[in-house]
């Protein structure tokens, strides 16, 4: 590796040494977050900042803790891998309800800070007894008692085991819900710090998955539930359980709504959760009484092809009483607020989530311009007013406690963040990060009829009228923007061109930001829009940008990107003539329930729209340069996927390479991800010359 891919790898992408993981407690006075030392150290520790002082305060640093790293309980591992965390040491904490004192599970050990007694008025790190291996510590109201996950059971200390030996997993979310419906919690404390609401997931119907690394031979195969497109999903319950021993299951017609994206306390009478159907086309917000368990429906979201999942805060119930959720305006060109139905807002605003409550009105992030970039904003329920908060050119983000405000902007100067109490003063947190190599400004334009965003990076010191091979690098697919202003996305970017390459990157119809008819035309098909769409983007910008040599294309892409670049070269090598494919998920009929089936349809009901979006029946086509890589430890996308792909291409006598990692993950963390780069730019010089 050079320099660059040294650094990359080193500083964890440029993310070590930055603070992450906000919460605000204790009425907003406190901002709790986790940092590690510096731009290469990858163990974060557990801080707060003193918003009426600004003073930052080390609370626990997981070295001193356990000076040797320790192993990670496989359900902790496997739960990181679904929410996409790579930081070591302290990888998460949870507040108790005041937000004065915080739990933290490390290497499958408790431990717990308080802001009372100690110096400087804080105690601890004190250990808490667990059962066992434990993972996901809840603290109850006051922080007297912590709920936490050992061996598929919940746990209280003080206490004990409070699920029952039922053989079910209790206290965690489910695979589908943790990786794709946002939910990564499975219990939750009431209010009064007595009663636990907790899941049961039964995935005794899902098939099982296995991994053997090759590499070592000695080890014995893991194996996993996997709730494949068309096949059984985790029966999921939502259960009361009383420190005095009664259980009440929470009932709603689960048969008609299996998943649960979301679920808390509104009050000690009360729970609302968030339930889908399969389809998830039609969202329900429930009201649940915890004594009886009866529920009662209070709105209900639908949409004939899916309800977008990207306005995290809906749907939601307003101090007065009404329902906010989210809505299309006419013919799909905004993601919208809705209250009691009624549109807040209109067709110049993209709503992205809604961060909660502030002065009395909504605090929201969206779009108000170009699809790069947010904006944050105050929406009054009652009148639809904006106020802007942050709305600069970059990408601006938010977080709310009792009045306090943490303002993030980003764009290619670098990521700013910025506190501000409710009485007008200022804290900036500070970032330890390493500095970001390059300062990129990638020439972002809408091309063709559909406004399809695009981005092209070149090299820097480019003279006109040089020609440059051409690198496609997009995702390209659902849920995910590739086309931002948000700088760390744009560094790598920036390598490859000045290694002699025009960046290309992206955002065909199908992504999400530009409006929900732009993301809906993906629905009961991938591979067109997304080809197509990349294709004419391709030439509109040739179009503009001459130096782009359309007779030396080459493609890269991880998971979508992978699904994508392979199937470039596949189905349009009159185009492409290069692929690098990681982690492609080569058959949708192998892939996950709830993300497939939201886009694509039951298998059985819709083989068709499955057999024309698999790479598979391809492989005979191949007549260009393709490298396969997969890790064989990913449990997103199994490396089934890409070896399937690879014994077609064998049986076809179609030659490729293959690039299989013993045990890496889907994240490809700790400088593989760079190692492949390398490997990548050897490729694509030698195919591309």
């Amino acid at each position: 590796m050079d320099d660059f891919l040294r650094l990359s790898a080193s500083t964890g992408r440029f993310t070590y040494g930055a603070p992450r993981a906000f919460s605000f407690g204790d009425d907003g006075r406190l901002l709790w977050f986790l940092r590690s030392t510096g731009p290469t150290d990858a163990f974060d520790s557990l801080w707060v900042l003193d918003t009426a002082t600004g003073t930052e305060t080390l609370l626990a640093d997981p070295r001193e803790l356990s000076p040797e790293p320790g192993v990670l309980p496989v359900a902790e591992r496997r739960l990181r891998e679904r929410i996409r965390l790579v930081a070591a040491g302290i990888g998460s904490y949870a507040l108790s309800g005041d937000g004065r004192s915080a739990v933290f599970a490390l290497y499958g050990r408790l431990y717990r800070v308080s802001r009372e007694g100690g110096a400087e008025g804080w105690g601890g790190p004190e250990e808490i007894p667990a059962a066992g291996p434990a993972l996901d510590p809840r603290p109850n109201a006051d922080g007297s008692r912590t709920a936490y996950v050992a061996d598929d059971a919940l746990h209280t200390h003080p206490g004990g085991r409070v699920s029952p030996d039922d053989g079910a997993r209790w206290g965690l979310a489910e695979f589908a819900a943790a990786e794709e419906l946002g939910r990564d919690r499975g219990h939750w404390w009431s209010p009064d710090g007595r009663t636990l609401l907790a899941a049961r997931v039964d995935e005794s119907a899902l098939q099982r998955r296995h991994f053997a690394d090759p590499a070592h031979p000695e080890l014995p195969a893991e194996d996993f539930a996997y709730p494949e497109a068309g096949g059984p999903n985790a029966e999921v319950q939502l259960w009361v359980l009383g420190e005095d021993g009664p259980r009440v299951r929470l009932d709603w017609d689960a048969a008609r709504y299996p998943y649960v994206s979301d679920a808390g306390w509104e009050s000690p009478a009360e729970i609302l959760l968030t339930v889908q159907d399969r389809l998830q086309q039609s969202v329900l917000l429930l009201s649940a009484d915890p004594a009886t368990g009866r529920t009662r429906e209070l709105s209900r979201t639908e949409h004939p092809q899916w309800v977008d999942p990207l306005v995290p805060g809906t749907p939601a119930r307003l101090a007065d009483g009404r329902m906010l959720t989210s809505a299309d305006t006419d013919g799909g060109a905004a993601r919208a607020l809705a209250v009691d139905g009624k549109l807040l807002t209109g067709d110049g605003i993209q709503v992205r989530r809604v961060a909660g409550v502030h002065q009395g009105r909504l605090l929201i992030e969206a779009g108000q311009r170009d699809p790069s970039e947010q904006q944050v904003l105050l929406l009054d329920p009652a009148t639809g007013e904006l106020t802007p908060l942050a709305d600069g050119p970059g990408v601006h983000g938010v977080h709310a406690g009792a009045g306090t405000l943490l303002l993030t902007s980003a764009d290619a100067d670098g990521v700013r963040r910025t506190v501000r109490t409710a009485d007008g003063r200022e804290f900036v947190p500070r970032d330890l990060s390493a500095p970001l190599p390059y300062r990129v400004v990638p020439v972002l334009e809408r091309v063709t009829e559909h406004g399809i965003p695009t981005a092209l990076v070149l090299p820097r010191g480019h003279v006109p009228g040089r020609r440059l091979p051409v690198l496609m690098d997009s995702y390209g697919g659902p849920g995910y923007q590739d086309v931002s202003a948000e700088p760390r996305r744009w560094q790598q970017r920036q390598w490859w061109a000045d290694r002699g390459f025009a960046v290309v990157t992206v955002d065909n119809r199908g992504t999400p930001y530009v409006s929900p008819a732009f993301t809906h035309a993906m629905y009961r098909g991938f591979s067109e829009v997304t080809l197509d769409d990349q294709v004419a983007a391709l030439h509109a910008l040739a179009l503009r940008h001459p130096d782009l040599d359309l007779g030396r294309v080459g493609v890269r892409g991880w998971s979508y990107g992978g699904y994508l670049s392979a199937m470039a070269v596949l189905r349009r090598p009159d185009v492409f003539h290069a692929a690098a494919a990681g982690a492609a998920p080569t058959d949708f009929r192998q892939y996950d329930t709830a993300y497939t089936e939201r886009y694509l349809g039951l298998p059985q009901d819709h083989p068709d729209v499955y057999e024309r979006d698999s790479l598979v029946p391809d492989a005979p086509s191949l007549v260009r340069p393709l490298l396969l890589i997969t890790g064989l430890a990913d449990d997103n996308v199994h490396p089934s996927h890409t070896l399937r792909l690879s014994q077609a291409l064998t049986d076809a006598g179609r030659p490729h390479q293959l690039l299989a990692l013993p045990g890496v993950t889907h994240m490809t963390p700790n400088g593989i991800r760079e190692k492949i780069t390398a490997l990548e730019l050897e490729f694509f010089r030698r195919e591309l010359a």
